[in-house]
C-alpha cells in the first residue's frame, strides 16, 4: 500500500487521575488509530457468577512469558476490567438481565476491581513482583468499563437528593458523570505503583439505546484527559459512527471464534472491514481453545487470520479471552502450553516493537 501521510496529535500532559492521551493516527492506504495501548486483554470481574479469584498468582501469565530464548518478558500493557451482569438479576448494559443495575451495584463493580490482593490492585501486585523475573516496566495501562445507564429505568437511586429517571438523556448523562469523577477518585486513592488509569470503556456493544448522548459522556471524559474505548460487534448499530460517536478508539469484533458455522474469511472480512473505518481488532477465544474443548482450530484461525491480514504489524489488539482462558492454557496441557506460546510469542514482539518507537 502507498503512504500517503502520517498524523501525530500530542495531547499536553497535566495533572490528572488519569495517563494522558496518547491516541495518534496513522495512514497507511487506510487511517488505522493506533493508541497508548497495543495489547489490551479483557478481564471479567464482578459478578456473583465468577469463580475466577483474580489475585496475583492468577495474573501471572497475563504479566510475564518466557520468550523463544527461555527469558522472561512482559506481555499486555493494557487491561480492560468489566462485567455484563451481577450474576443474579441486573443487568450492566441493554438485554443481559430483565432489570437494570442499580447505582449500588455500580459502586460494587469500582469497590471490588481496588479491594486489596484482587483484580486491579492483585494486578499491581504481580507487576511488582515479576520485576525481578524482567526488570523495570512502564506502568500498565487501566481501562474500566462504564455501565450502560439503561433506557427507562427509574430505580437507580439518587444524586444530591434527585431520584434519577433514565426515560430522559439528561438523568443518564449525569449518571455516568457522576460515575466517572467516583472512579478517578477511588482510583486515585488507590495509591499504586505499577498502573495507571488510561480510560474508559462504554459496555454497550451497539448504538441503539445510547446514541442520543454518548457523544456528551465522552466529551466529558476528554475534559478529564482520558481515552473512551469500545468494542462493538461485529456490524452493530453504530459500528461505522464510532469516531462520530466520541470514542478515541474502536476494535471490531469478528465474532467468529464462537460460531463454528461462521467461515474462517470472517476474520479476513472484518479485517478489511475494520481497516477502511480506522478501527482496531479484537481476536476471541475462551476455555473451548484448551485441548478437549473442541475450538483450538478457531483460535488459531484468528492468529493465521491476523498474521495473513498484517493486524500485528499494524494495528492495536483487545483480546477477549473468555473468563480466563489465557490461564487455563498456560497451565494445561502440552498442546495447551504450546498455543499460549504461539501467542504470547507475538505479543512479546509487538511490546518489544513498541518500546523501540
Amino acid at each position: 500500500m502507498k503512504t500517503s501521510r502520517l498524523f501525530v496529535f500530542l495531547l499536553i500532559i497535566v495533572f490528572s487521575a488519569c495517563a494522558s492521551s496518547k491516541l495518534k493516527e496513522k495512514t497507511d492506504g487506510n487511517t488505522v488509530k493506533t493508541g497508548e495501548i497495543k495489547d489490551m486483554v479483557l478481564i471479567y470481574s464482578g459478578g456473583s457468577h465468577r469463580t475466577i479469584t483474580w489475585d496475583a498468582s492468577h495474573f501471572e501469565p497475563y504479566v510475564y512469558a518466557e520468550d523463544k530464548d527461555g527469558k522472561y518478558q512482559w506481555l499486555f500493557d493494557g487491561f480492560l476490567f468489566l462485567e455484563i451482569h451481577d450474576g443474579k438479576e441486573r443487568g450492566y448494559a441493554s438485554g443481559y438481565r430483565k432489570l437494570s443495575a442499580r447505582k449500588e451495584d455500580w459502586i460494587w463493580l469500582i469497590t471490588q476491581y481496588l479491594t486489596d490482593g484482587n483484580d486491579i490492585k492483585a494486578l499491581d501486585d504481580c507487576i511488582e513482583k515479576a520485576k525481578s523475573k524482567c526488570g523495570r516496566v512502564s506502568k500498565r495501562k487501566i481501562v474500566i468499563s462504564l455501565p450502560e445507564p439503561i433506557p427507562n429505568q427509574k430505580d437507580w437511586g439518587e444524586l444530591n437528593g434527585k431520584s434519577l429517571d433514565f426515560s430522559n438523556d439528561e438523568d443518564r448523562i449525569v449518571a455516568c458523570k457522576w460515575y466517572i469523577d467516583y472512579i478517578i477518585e477511588k482510583f486515585k486513592a488507590a495509591k499504586m505503583k505499577n498502573v495507571e488509569l488510561s480510560g474508559f470503556y462504554w459496555l454497550a456493544e451497539e448504538a441503539t439505546h445510547t446514541r442520543t448522548f454518548v457523544k456528551q459522556v465522552a466529551d466529558y471524559i476528554h475534559a478529564k484527559k482520558c481515552n473512551f474505548y469500545w468494542i462493538p460487534y461485529f456490524k452493530s448499530d453504530g459500528y461505522h459512527e464510532w469516531r462520530n460517536l466520541g470514542f478515541d478508539q474502536a476494535f471490531l469484533q469478528p465474532n467468529h471464534f464462537f460460531n463454528a458455522s461462521i467461515p474462517d474469511s470472517r476474520i479476513d472480512e472484518a479485517c478489511t472491514l475494520a481497516k477502511s473505518l480506522g478501527m482496531s481488532m479484537e481476536m476471541e477465544f475462551d476455555e473451548r481453545a484448551v485441548e478437549g474443548g473442541g475450538m483450538a482450530d478457531r483460535l488459531h484461525a484468528y492468529i493465521d487470520g491476523f498474521e495473513r491480514n498484517h493486524i500485528f504489524e499494524k494495528t492495536d489488539i483487545a483480546y477477549y479471552q473468555g473468563n480466563d482462558a489465557l490461564y487455563k492454557l498456560k497451565n494445561g496441557t502440552k498442546a495447551d502450553n504450546a498455543l499460549y506460546h504461539k501467542l504470547t510469542y507475538i505479543i512479546i514482539d509487538r511490546q518489544k516493537d513498541k518500546s523501540k518507537k
